[in-house]
């Protein structure tokens, strides 16, 4: 919906930074966006948005964005990015820089195979349906040998992986019932931060108090006093801990005949064979591991079984530790032993309504296991999760000669070199590419290493429906929007980068040859082939959809925009009961005995402490960061921000630190100097440190690079010895420590 005012003209659209989505309402003058403020007619967030999201149009018009394709003139890498004034760039037509990128994608594609192309896609580009659906087009051109690395190897590649274990389909993903739960148990995340996370709730904060509100409770694990657990209830943990404290409240359940098991037995197979597994895990065992009370344990059990409507959620801090597969498990299989899967105001599954949506389901899990199970990874031999490598591996993959080794890199909407353990590795390792192309906002810190940087249009620039993120809503929601404004001086969308490309690799590879050979065949029916053609099929089909007019009424994707521009509430909640549909395995029944699962347990005994680092590093997230790529905002920079660590006060005593102090942070792959910040809001003996920064003189955002920072992702370990063997995941959280003052 667009209306005019004498201050503009102003467009209703929706946010995409992250995982709510809110609405929001577009100033528009003289073709530019002039500002960004919340809708409140939108009918979930209902006049909220983050800072964040209203600043994003300093993004959109900052002044160091890259806005024409650019070709490289001088040596590679940092120091000659920030050693002239140009940033070691030329601007270059588009036709120039695609032709020259096409041949040589191709050369290389003629001497080594498909195993030389790699791309690495960042978290921006899980917010762009027709990014990921063109990716998925040019790794069809280029075969199952492409590699492709993306941020959810530091993020949410074990959900995938242990959905796969227990459903059958790795997209089968429950989410917590916000709305109607009456006890919500959040470990190892911070949505008062985070907005949320693989769980779509608009002004989630005052979902959470609602639970208050209503009688209710809610409880935050977590080894420091978020934001989240400052406005609710703190339990400390040790770092990493979430999994043992898990299998002890499966051990209480079921030691102490909590447990529904003609329920349990009615849901799922192997349930006597988890009990088994979590006999020897007691809350006083589990104690010297977690840090918690076995009572406390034991009350926090039964609170889940006795409370009619209860949900456990966890996210990113139970997914990045040693075994976040195995913890990412454990909270479903709590949820399923406490009897709250499946329920109104449990853990829920979100559906599509799609015709024939079980069997698509069966279909897709089955080929998504196969490729899991069949497919390694050439360094480590780690398994496919959703067609991706662990990005942890993509600098050893560069570098280590042979069959498969990766000579050209693509990287869109992301920063590896500081989202990945030992970004120095990776920076040396790019060097050697015979080939790397970027296609994002600004010359970061990775994209400083490129033979050419191509403009990539911001999300108020482009059309956009929220294609991944529909299943993962407790209030089932449509909405969809036009671009805002026209892409600023010479960007382009990624999916428009990425068709150019294949298009002109069409006339060189047979992959691609096949591809145009189908797009000529589709054009003779005056049908061209592009992700709006295929996402309007996904919501003219699914729940509330036209289904091609036979449905008066009903949604497309063009009556989205133009008749509800704030969207539609298809149900007020998800439906109970979907569990035998959802899941893909015979019977319908979850399958909890799985062997890897046992020897991730068993793995639990086995974990040692380094005597010489004695603390534990956690990450957290800050309400004015977004990962690596916001930094350049003025207004979420305002008052000289910077990074800071946070310790407990005991153990800035016992190292002579008061505020202000810088501190060596050494592990045993690397070490970082930072501020820090003393508080008791952190359990003794943890460190936390924001990730994201470390922005050090690459010409293009010059505001991040004043304010700097230390890459905290130096201290991480990119051994394939050290990267969780079940889906790739690195590990960042919980990773032994010392501290030590450095000066005032």
């Amino acid at each position: 919906m667009t209306t005019e005012h004498k201050a503009g003209v102003h467009k209703t659209t929706f946010c995409r930074i992250c995982e709510p989505l809110c609405g929001m309402i577009a100033t528009v003058e003289d073709g530019r966006l002039t500002a960004l403020r919340p809708d409140k007619d939108h009918p979930l967030s209902a006049g909220f948005a983050c800072q964040k999201g209203v600043a994003f149009s300093e993004i959109v018009n900052d002044p160091d964005r890259v806005t024409q394709p650019l070709r490289r003139t001088g040596p590679k890498g940092l120091r000659a990015s920030a050693s002239s004034a140009d940033g070691g760039f030329e601007p270059i037509s588009w036709d120039e820089a695609m032709s020259d990128i096409a041949a040589r994608l191709a050369d290389i594609h003629r001497r080594h195979g498909s195993g030389a192309v790699g791309w690495y896609y960042g978290n921006p580009g899980a917010f762009s349906y027709s990014h990921t659906l063109s990716l998925t087009a040019f790794m069809l051109g280029f075969g199952p040998k492409l590699h492709v690395f993306t941020a959810g190897s530091q993020d949410v590649n074990n959900r995938f992986v242990a959905s796969q274990l227990l459903y059958g389909s790795p997209l089968a993903l429950p989410v917590p019932d916000i709305l109607r739960t009456d006890l919500l148990v959040v470990i190892g995340a911070n949505p008062v931060v985070s907005h949320g996370s693989v769980l779509t709730v608009p002004r989630i904060k005052d979902r959470m108090h609602d639970i208050i509100k209503r009688g209710g409770r809610v409880l935050v694990v977590d080894p420091r006093k978020t934001e989240t657990a400052a406005q609710f209830e703190w339990l400390g943990i040790v770092p990493d801990g979430d999994a043992y404290l898990l299998l002890s409240l499966l051990n209480v359940m079921f030691g102490d005949n909590l447990v529904d098991r003609a329920r349990l037995a009615r849901q799922a197979d192997g349930g006597v064979w988890l009990e088994q597994l979590a006999r020897p895990f007691g809350p006083e065992v589990t104690a010297v591991r977690t840090g918690i009370d076995p009572d406390t344990v034991r009350a926090l059990a039964r609170d889940l079984v006795h409370t009619e409507r209860a949900a456990v959620y966890g996210r990113v801090g139970t997914s990045i530790g040693e075994n976040g597969t195995l913890t990412t498990y454990l909270l479903d299989a709590v949820n399923l032993v406490a009897g709250n899967l499946d329920v109104a105001g449990g853990s829920m599954f979100g559906r599509f309504g799609l015709p024939g949506e079980r069997l698509l389901g069966k279909l897709g899990g089955a080929m998504l296991r196969a490729i899991y199970s069949r497919r390694r990874s050439r360094i480590g031999g780690f398994p496919s999760v959703l067609g991706s490598e662990p990005a942890a591996v993509m600098a050893k993959e560069i570098t280590t000669a042979g069959r498969g080794q990766v000579r050209a890199l693509l990287v869109s909407a992301g920063n590896p070199v500081l989202s990945v353990p030992n970004g120095t590795e990776l920076e040396t390792a790019l060097e050697s590419l015979e080939l790397m192309v970027g296609i994002d906002l600004y010359v970061n810190e990775t994209l400083a290493h490129c033979d050419y940087v191509l403009p990539a249009a911001s999300m108020y620039e482009r059309d956009d429906f929220p294609l991944p993120f529909q299943t993962l809503q407790p209030t089932p929601f449509r909405q969809a929007t036009e671009p805002v404004v026209a892409p600023r001086g010479q960007a382009r969308a990624e999916w428009e980068i990425i068709d150019d490309l294949t298009s002109r690799l069409g006339r060189r590879t047979p992959g691609f040859a096949m591809l145009a050979t189908m797009r000529k065949a589709l054009s003779l029916f005056g049908v061209r082939m592009t992700p709006r053609l295929l996402v309007d099929a996904v919501i003219r089909l699914g729940e509330g959809g036209d289904r091609y007019g036979l449905r008066r009424g009903g949604l497309s994707f063009a009556r989205l925009t133009a008749d509800h521009p704030h969207g539609v509430v298809l149900a007020p909640h998800l439906r109970e009961g979907v569990l035998g549909d959802t899941v893909v395995y015979r019977g319908g029944r979850v399958r909890l005995r799985h062997d890897e699962i046992a020897a991730e347990i068993a793995k639990l005994a086995r974990r040692k402490t380094p005597d010489a680092y004695p603390m534990r590093l956690i990450g957290m997230r800050e309400a004015r960061s977004e990962n690596s790529w916001m930094h350049n905002a003025p207004l979420l920079m305002r008052g000289d921000r910077n990074q800071h660590a946070r310790i407990h006060v005991d153990d800035a005593a016992a190292a002579g630190v008061v505020d202000g102090d810088i501190v060596r942070i050494a592990s045993e792959h690397g070490e970082i100097e930072v501020p820090v910040i003393v508080t008791k809001d952190i359990v003794t003996g943890v460190v936390a440190v924001p990730h994201g920064w470390g922005h050090k003189g690459t010409a293009g955002w010059r505001l991040a690079n004043r304010a700097g920072g230390a890459n905290v992702n130096q201290l991480m370990s990119s051994d394939p010895a050290d990267i969780e063997a079940l889906a790739g995941m690195a590990r960042l959280t919980g990773v032994p420590i010392r501290v030590e003052r450095v000066a005032s």
